[in-house]
């Protein structure tokens, strides 16, 4: 028969699990439902039972009550570290549509809750997919226990850690955002350089009418180079989001 300390504790515990899969990919993603995420949340809270319950006293009504908003605002940080690493293959996809010409067709995905053209979506299903086959998903929820050890139940968060770790995680996302869609962009940019200066020497021809057709061809005929290294990438991102949650924790 469970003791009030412990049902308090799996309740903490739970409370710190909800707010993380709200926020941090690839759990947040709307098209799975609330009462998945809750399931989740709930068999995450009473796989870390033994460890949370271990020397936690049940404190006052009003305690516990601060303590849950502790835990609320300490899972939802944490998710947003996540969230803010992976969003650098989300800005990647939006970088490829502005320099290719696809932005004129950006329309808002409620599945995703992201408003993009083309590639900015399909990066963003490639790196949900990638997370769940890869087993990276995994990795998240055991960095996510971890974060029990560091940051007890009911202890609260120092403001100070997430806020650097924010700073950090902000200048890595427009980094790899770069970086990912790095050598398409310098591509194109080589044939925008192209066409002016073919503009220049024959004016008559109107290169630039052939600008948006022909940043398109090659968009399309090179972005295979990115698609191939996204696996390499998203293990990486992996890893980094680790890092933030342990730095901030």
């Amino acid at each position: 028969m469970p003791t009030q300390e412990t049902i308090e504790a799996v309740m903490l515990a739970g409370v710190r699990m909800v707010a993380f899969i709200v926020v941090a990919p690839p759990f947040s993603y709307s098209a799975i439902p609330g009462r998945v995420k809750a399931m989740l949340a709930i068999g995450l809270a009473l796989a870390v039972a033994p460890r949370v319950t271990e020397g936690y006293v049940s404190p006052s009504t009003g305690e516990y009550v601060v303590q849950l908003v502790l835990e609320l605002l300490t899972g939802a940080a944490l998710g947003f570290l996540v969230l803010l690493v992976f969003s650098a293959i989300q800005s990647a996809g939006y970088l490829i549509d502005l320099f290719g010409g696809f932005q004129l067709a950006q329309s808002f995905d409620p599945g995703m809750l992201v408003n993009g053209a083309q590639f900015t979506k399909l990066f963003q299903i490639t790196a949900l997919a990638l997370l769940f086959a890869s087993d990276g998903y995994q990795m998240i929820i055991a960095g996510l226990s971890r974060t029990f050890e560091a940051l007890p139940l009911g202890g609260g968060i120092n403001l100070a850690d997430p806020a650097e770790a924010m700073i950090t995680g902000v200048t890595q996302m427009f980094l790899a955002a770069v970086q990912i869609g790095g050598p398409l962009l310098v591509v194109l940019f080589l044939t925008d350089v192209g066409l002016g200066l073919l503009t220049r020497v024959a004016p008559a021809l109107n290169a630039f009418a052939l600008g948006f057709p022909l940043k398109i061809f090659v968009t399309l005929m090179l972005i295979s180079v990115v698609f191939l290294a996204l696996p390499r990438i998203v293990s990486s991102l992996t890893g980094q989001a680790l890092k933030l949650m342990t730095g901030a924790s």
